[in-house]
C-alpha cells in the first residue's frame, strides 16, 4: 500500500488489514480515494457502497469480495482478479479493466459507461440491467448474460462470444453474425471474432 486514503477510518481499516494476514477488510461505505491498493489480496473483503473512484487496483485480488454499489469510477483494474465478486449496481464508469478476470460475477445493474474491457475474461457474468454505454471491448472472452434492460448504446470493439439473452421466462444463446446483428440493433457496433483454432 503506497498511499493512504484521505478518510481516516478507511486508513485504519487498511492498516489492520496490512498488520493481520487473516483479516478480511471491512471497507463498507468508506472512502478509499487517494490510496494505491495495487497487488492487494482483498479476498472476501467487504467494499459495499465504498468509494474507490480513481484508486489504483492493478493486479489486486477481489475473489468473492462484495463490491455491491461501490463507486469504482476511473479505477485502475488492470489484471485485477474479480472472480466470484459481487458487483451488483457498482459504478465502474471509465475504469480500466485490461486483462481483468471476471468469472461467476454478479454485475447486474452495474454501470460500465466508457469502461475499457480489453483482453479480459468474462465467464458466467450476469450483466442483466447493466449499462455498457460507450464501453470499449477488445478480444474479450465474453460469456455473459444480458437482457432487454442491458444498455449497449455506443458499445464498440471485438469479442469472442457467445452471450445469453434473457427475455422473461426464456433465454437464447447468440454467437457470430447473429450476435453482431443483435448488438447492432441495441445501438452497439461489435465484431464477434471466431474462437482461435488450436494448431494442427
Amino acid at each position: 500500500m503506497k498511499h493512504n486514503p484521505a478518510d481516516p477510518e478507511a486508513t485504519r481499516q487498511l492498516q489492520e488489514w496490512v498488520a493481520d494476514e487473516g483479516y478480511s477488510l471491512y471497507g463498507i461505505e468508506h472512502d478509499f480515494r487517494g490510496a494505491d491498493l495495487s497487488g492487494g489480496d482483498f479476498t472476501k473483503a467487504w467494499f459495499t457502497q465504498a468509494v474507490l473512484a480513481g484508486v489504483r487496483l492493478t493486479g489486486a485480488i477481489f475473489y468473492r469480495a462484495d463490491l455491491q454499489s461501490a463507486d469504482l469510477t476511473g479505477a485502475d483494474l488492470v489484471r485485477a482478479n474479480l472472480d466470484g465478486a459481487v458487483l451488483r449496481s457498482a459504478r465502474l464508469d471509465g475504469a480500466d479493466m485490461v486483462k481483468a478476470s471476471l468469472q461467476g460475477v454478479d454485475a447486474s445493474g452495474a454501470s460500465f459507461r466508457g469502461t475499457r474491457i480489453m483482453g479480459a475474461s468474462l465467464f458466467g457474468v450476469d450483466m442483466t440491467g447493466a449499462d455498457l454505454t460507450d464501453a470499449v471491448l477488445f478480444q474479450n472472452t465474453f460469456k455473459v448474460t444480458v437482457d432487454d434492460n442491458t444498455v449497449l448504446r455506443g458499445l464498440t470493439g471485438t469479442v469472442f462470444g457467445p452471450i445469453t439473452v434473457n427475455n422473461g421466462d426464456s433465454s437464447r444463446e447468440l454467437a457470430g453474425a447473429e450476435l453482431e446483428t443483435w448488438i447492432g440493433a441495441q445501438g452497439g457496433q461489435v465484431q464477434v471474432i471466431p474462437p482461435r483454432r488450436a494448431p494442427q
